[in-house]
């Protein structure tokens, strides 16, 4: 009888020691039963998240589709979601709705999830931003229900974002999912899909072992689309790095159609006049990547901006900072207009000198 005693004793230790014990601040589900430590709303999570946090606050997010537009501006949190395919973050905006009268949206407030902290990490779940691109990419330029504001974001990274880590995490979209405009983001193991500029922005991010896959449009477009659109200002040395990753498409998408980026010089207001930012010098670089058909043998396109004296300048991959390292597959190809960096070169885009002294 004390032997069955003592190990009732040490079982029920054990179990509440399980019990007590759990690597989360906070947890959110479709159906919460444990208030006040869950929340059905990610954003109510966020929002019940300390400010500024001394150490790591994780919030666990359990499998379900979330339809919320989230702004995740705290810094030191973490979002983990429970399974990266199941655990999804959803909503339908696009650049063209009309918020007042003869307002619209904007390509940056369509965004599903809005990063404007430090020391973020996100892992294990999908970001989608879900508007119906291919039904409106259909349509004839001259039919009433065109959308013109196209771009929808799934995810955006806001000043004044730094040290976002995004691992094994699914970015959906179709243009602009992903819109990196802020200091220093690692992405890595994830998937990133689009179709038109689809990572573009001024940020320091870097990609690592991560498939970035082109999909369909709704009509034959010549180029298909854009993998990367930067917009890095001249002073900075990092752009959108890609090291070690994978060029895929969608079976719709066509050979030598795609290219590799092209340079965005924002409009922006100076003080002589409102105008294409003339130090945004691009810069995209692709180390080590395999390449499938779809990427076009000149690698890189032009990109037309507001000229300083009114209508339009185009503006020429030669004289961005577009580079490649070692390119494999299909896609890949050596010629002058797919610039190739030197081995001593490439040596500069290691992870440890892109992230500098940021060690995740």
């Amino acid at each position: 009888m004390r032997k069955i005693c003592l190990l009732l004793v040490v079982f029920m230790q054990v179990a509440c020691s399980s019990l007590s014990f759990s690597p989360y601040d906070i947890q959110v589900k479709k159906s919460c039963t444990a208030a006040p430590a869950c929340f059905e709303k990610i954003q109510s999570a966020i929002d019940a998240a300390p400010t500024n946090s001394d150490k790591p606050y994780r919030i666990h997010i359990a499998n379900g589709d979330y339809q919320e537009k989230i702004t995740l501006n705290k810094n030191n949190l973490q979002l983990i979601g429970q399974d990266r395919t199941k655990t999804r973050l959803v909503f339908n905006d696009y650049a063209g709705i009309e918020i007042s009268p003869g307002k619209n949206l904007s390509t940056p407030g369509t965004a599903t999830l809005r990063v404007s902290a430090v020391d973020v990490r996100i892992e294990n779940l999908t970001i989608e931003n879900s508007f119906d691109f291919l039904t409106n990419d259909a349509l004839v330029g001259d039919n009433p229900r065109k959308v013109n504001g196209s771009q929808a974001v799934a995810l955006f990274i806001d000043v004044p974002s730094d040290r976002v880590l995004v691992r094994n995490v699914n970015i959906l979209g179709f243009q602009d999912t992903l819109f990196v405009n802020s200091g220093r983001s690692w992405f890595d193991k994830v998937i990133v899909a689009g179709n038109v500029d689809y990572i573009f922005g001024n940020g320091n991010a870097l990609f690592t072992q991560s498939e970035v896959k082109t999909v369909a449009r709704g009509e034959p477009t010549n180029p298909h689309g854009f993998v990367t659109a930067p917009s890095t200002q001249i002073n900075s040395e990092y752009g959108l790095t890609f090291l070690n990753c994978r060029l895929t498409r969608d079976a719709s998408v066509p050979d030598y159609s795609v290219p590799l980026g092209r340079p965005w010089h924002p409009t922006s207001q100076f003080t002589d006049g409102r105008y294409a930012d003339p130090n945004a010098v691009g810069k995209t670089v692709f180390v080590n990547t395999w390449m499938d058909a779809h990427i076009t043998q000149d690698g890189w396109y032009s990109m037309s901006g507001t000229a300083k004296e009114g209508g339009r300048k185009n503006f020429l991959p030669e004289d961005s900072r577009f580079y490649e390292y070692k390119s494999k597959g299909p896609g890949a190809s050596l010629n002058a207009k797919r610039r190739q960096l030197t081995s001593q070169d490439a040596a500069k885009f290691s992870r440890t000198a892109i992230l500098g002294n940021w060690h995740p």
